[in-house]
C-alpha cells in the first residue's frame, strides 16, 4: 500500500493535501510542477511518499530550485512505480541512460539465442546491483526543518509520521491519511 502527500509551508504553518501521483506524474519534473502548484508563493513544499514497511521518500521543492530527494531504500524503491520517479540517474550516481539495455550489445538477428539469454541475465543482475539496498540522496534535506541526517537515516516504520511530528505538521498530515 502506498501513501503520498504534499506538505506546503505557508505563513500560517503547514498545509497538507493528498495526491494520486500515478494519475498526474510520470517524471520528476512532473512531480516538481505538481508540488509548486501546491504553494501560492515560492515556499517550501515537501512530497512525502511511502510504501508500507518497504521504503519512504522525501522530495523537497524550494521555489524554482531543483528538487532535493531522499529515498530510504533505493533497491526497494526501484521495484515501485513511485520509486522509479524519484530514482534519477544523478541520484544513483549513474550516467544518463545507464539503466536500460544496450541495444548495440543485443544480438537481434537471433543466431546466438542461448548466449544472449545468459548474457541478458548477467546484465540484469549487474543492473540490480547498481541500485543499493540503502538510503540514497540528500540526507540533509530536512536539517533546517528539525530532522537531521542521523535522525532521517534511522527512520523506518511510520517515518512520515515522525517527520511530520518534527515539522509540527502531524495533525495536518493525519487529515489526508
Amino acid at each position: 500500500m502506498y501513501f503520498a502527500a504534499l506538505l506546503a509551508r505557508t505563513e500560517d504553518g503547514w498545509e497538507a493535501s493528498d495526491t494520486e501521483l500515478l494519475d498526474n506524474v510520470e517524471t520528476l519534473s512532473d512531480l516538481a510542477d505538481l508540488a509548486r502548484e501546491a504553494s501560492a508563493e515560492d515556499d517550501t513544499v515537501l512530497v512525502l511518499i511511502e510504501q508500507e514497511d518497504a521504503w519512504f521518500g522525501v522530495v523537497r521543492i524550494d521555489g524554482e530550485d531543483d528538487p532535493r530527494i531522499y529515498v530510504s531504500d533505493a533497491a526497494a524503491a526501484a521495484r515501485s512505480s513511485y520509486g522509479e520517479i524519484l530514482l534519477t540517474d544523478e541520484l544513483l550516481g549513474r550516467e544518463p541512460g545507464d539503466d536500460g539495455p544496450d541495444l548495440d550489445a543485443l544480438d537481434l538477428d537471433g543466431t546466438e539465442d542461448g548466449e544472449d539469454e545468459d548474457d541478458d541475465g548477467d546484465e540484469e543482475s549487474g543492473s540490480a546491483e547498481a541500485v543499493p539496498h540503502s538510503p540514497v540522496g540528500d540526507v540533509e534535506i530536512l536539517d533546517d526543518l528539525g530532522v537531521n541526517a542521523k535522525e532521517l537515516r534511522s527512520l523506518d516504520e511510520d517515518a512520515l509520521t515522525a517527520i511530520a511530528e518534527a515539522l509540527g505538521a502531524s495533525e495536518v498530515l493525519e487529515t489526508v491519511r
